[in-house]
């Protein structure tokens, strides 16, 4: 695992100096604390930091092909090269390593772009064919990794994250007020939008190439298709099916030069994901957890079973309110944009965590909920569609308390017959035919909290449904989308919406990286995810249970009592985080009417009556804690990027540089020149 950056000059030869590319490197020391790999000729300079999990004293980047006219800078791991390289070998490449990243360079050198329909992992790839003069960046297929790029000056950039491009002097940072609000719609701007202006992130499953002085837009190169087979198997044949495909899942995830852990969270997928590792691997295995202080959020009682059930040698950290926010700002440096949960903060502990007991690697079960269906909003679309058969009946709304048992998540407005919910979930409910349906409610509620931002084009009642008119979704929907069945069409609008922009980012990468920690999801292997997608709706979901399948395999490894659990969504807590027992320092900077009238983002009369709500001990209904924590963490972004105040922490520079220098290459014979100190 590695943090990737670059520049390349688009019409004239101009060196990049190795300072400007050491400069951007460590921006992202975080990402790989082992080494820094540098490429330079007369048009492009590119880097690398690495985090050695495979091939450690052989892989260092950047790394060329046999005649010196391929590079790669890569991040990431793709799991099946050693399935790969034998038929590589027979096509005659040579090999100078026994990594991943050289079999991706040999398969691009045979296949081009189509070498991507060949690898299973998680990616960020950047080659450079100098020849050619072009440079090809691609995303793996739902994007757990990022990269990110930006066209300005004659020069177009690229990086793992955006501050490495900041690094740069001709790469400025602007707030886009539209991205802002998909940030306070779907929780995330939507790729290929960022929160800044005139910096795009290459969509997940998409290539792109910039050659001969031209930026070509992003090419698609797989389809999330979730086409349901059309005639049904016997439920044990999709059972045999999903075990062997985890299990070989799992196990090509173990592979790793350094001591591989997992995340235990107490619910049905880690527990299952970890329970297979246990079951094929009989060495030691550590894991990891986050309990709580509010036994609200806490899960430690099914984690400390799980671990002792499993043998597992287990660590937990430990969240209170001002952990959580005391972390928050180091977080949003991280993430690099709005954020509406605080969830991400004890991810970023829990990985330092991680660290601190010497692990790089870690196994986790992020994918699950989106491709097998286990979240409530599945839930709450088929008792809605079932409802809006008979629209006045006053029996089937009562099917949403089965799934919204707790009053509190709706600040404490639904009285005792059930009418606020009634009336809450009975909005838009007529329109079934719409594509967007299942996620509508969720959209509009969350838009809500535009009316704390400073923009006079936003009219909150326009909608018939009387709510924000939620803008339309930035990205294409397949042609088929209309024949999928209702399930399969919600679970692509959240694979969309929330599991690349925000869950597998700010969530999942993001946090982990902060602390050079490499996560591994065997979920996301793409051959779990393109069966889960052929599934009949009733393997995942059948009436109102959730992850169906997954439950009957998880009788087979984990204890009853877990795997009969109903979903509990990760969450932190929010608004005591930052004002318990008193406002932290930072937050009332931040939420300061001097602060927020230099900003400009936001209202700060409703701001101030916010802040007075929270700090006076009144509950906040959601839509106003995702709001404080928008307001706060756009605030942090704006403070930290946009004006240039980081957080203060700088990391020294690797004592390890490798430096490919082609500035003057000698009858077309490839020079490097290895410079293994400063």
């Amino acid at each position: 695992m590695c943090g990737i950056t670059g520049v390349l000059n688009l019409q004239e030869k101009a060196p990049v100096s190795q300072e400007m590319l050491l400069r951007m490197l460590s921006a992202i020391r975080h990402r790989g604390p082992d080494g820094f790999g540098i490429y330079r000729d007369a048009w492009i300079g590119m880097g690398n930091t690495r985090l050695s999990i495979i091939d450690l004293s052989g892989g260092d980047q950047p790394i060329g092909n046999e005649d010196g006219s391929l590079w790669i800078v890569f991040n990431g791991e793709i799991f099946n090269y050693v399935e790969l390289r034998p038929d590589l070998e027979k096509r005659g490449h040579q090999f100078s390593t026994n990594c991943d990243t050289e079999v991706i360079l040999h398969l691009y050198e045979d296949f081009g772009p189509q070498c991507l329909q060949y690898l299973n992992g998680q990616f960020a790839i950047a080659i450079w064919d100098e020849r050619r003069r072009s440079l090809f960046l691609a995303r793996d297929r739902v994007g757990v990794r990022p990269v990110f790029y930006a066209a300005a000056n004659g020069q177009f950039f690229f990086g793992s994250e955006i501050k490495s491009m900041l690094a740069h002097p001709s790469v400025q940072a602007e707030i886009d007020h539209q991205a802002l609000r998909e940030a306070f719609t779907y929780w995330s701007p939507l790729p290929p939008h960022t929160i800044f202006k005139g910096i795009s992130e290459l969509p997940p499953a998409h290539y792109m190439l910039v050659q001969n002085g031209q930026v070509e837009p992003p090419r698609r190169y797989w389809t999330l298709d979730l086409s349901a087979e059309e005639t049904a198997r016997p439920a044990q044949e999709y059972l045999d099916e999903l075990e062997s495909l985890l299990i070989d899942a799992t196990r090509i995830r173990l592979r790793a030069d350094v001591p591989v852990g997992a995340y235990l969270s107490g619910g049905l997928d880690s527990s299952t994901t970890t329970a297979l590792i246990r079951s094929y691997n009989p060495n030691r295995l550590d894991t990891f957890s986050i309990s709580f202080s509010d036994k609200n959020f806490d899960e430690s009682n099914y984690q400390a079973q799980m671990a002792k059930f499993l043998g597992t040698d287990h660590h937990e950290i430990f969240c209170n309110y001002q952990d959580i926010g005391n972390a928050f700002p180091e977080v949003i440096w991280h993430t690099e944009t709005p954020i509406l949960r605080t969830s991400p903060a004890p991810m970023f502990l829990l990985s330092q965590l991680v660290r601190q007991h010497n692990f790089k690697v870690v196994m986790t079960g992020e994918g699950a909920d989106e491709f097998l269906a286990g979240y409530d909003i599945f839930k709450e679309m088929k008792i809605r569609r079932f409802w809006a058969n008979d629209p006045e009946s006053n029996l089937r709304p009562r099917l949403l308390s089965r799934i919204y048992p707790d009053i509190a998540a709706f600040g404490g407005r639904l009285n005792a017959s059930g009418a606020f919910m009634t009336a809450f979930f009975k909005k838009d409910l007529a329109l079934t035919k719409s594509p967007y349906y299942s996620h509508l409610i969720r959209w509009k509620n969350t838009a809500r909290s535009w009316r704390f931002l400073n923009c006079p084009s936003i009219d909150l009642n326009n909608s018939s449904s009387g709510g924000p008119q939620v803008e339309p979704l930035p990205l294409e929907l397949p042609d088929n989308f209309t024949t999928w069945n209702d399930l399969n069409q919600a679970q692509y609008l959240e694979i969309v919406t929330f599991l690349s922009p925000y869950l597998l980012s700010s969530q999942g990468d993001r946090m982990a990286m902060a602390n050079s920690v490499e996560g591994r999801y065997p979920f996301l292997d793409v051959r779990v995810i393109e069966f889960c997608n052929r599934l009949p709706p009733e393997m995942k979901m059948p009436v109102l249970v959730e992850k169906w399948l997954l439950k009957q395999l998880g009788k087979k490894y984990i204890p009853e009592t877990i795997w009969k659990r109903n979903k509990r969504p990760y969450r932190a807590p929010i608004h005591r985080s930052f004002f318990e027992p008193y406002p932290l320092d930072y937050v009332q900077d931040l939420l300061s009417e001097t602060a927020l009238q230099q900003t400009g983002y936001f209202e700060p009369s409703a701001v101030a009556r916010l802040a007075h709500k929270a700090a006076s001990g009144t509950g906040l209904s959601e839509v106003e804690d995702m709001a404080l924590v928008g307001i706060l963490s756009t605030q942090l972004v704006d403070q930290m990027f946009v004006q240039g105040k980081t957080p203060g922490q700088t990391s020294p520079l690797p004592a390890h540089c490798r430096v490919v220098d082609r500035l003057t290459p000698l009858h077309n014979h490839p020079i490097q020149v290895i410079n293994d100190e400063w």
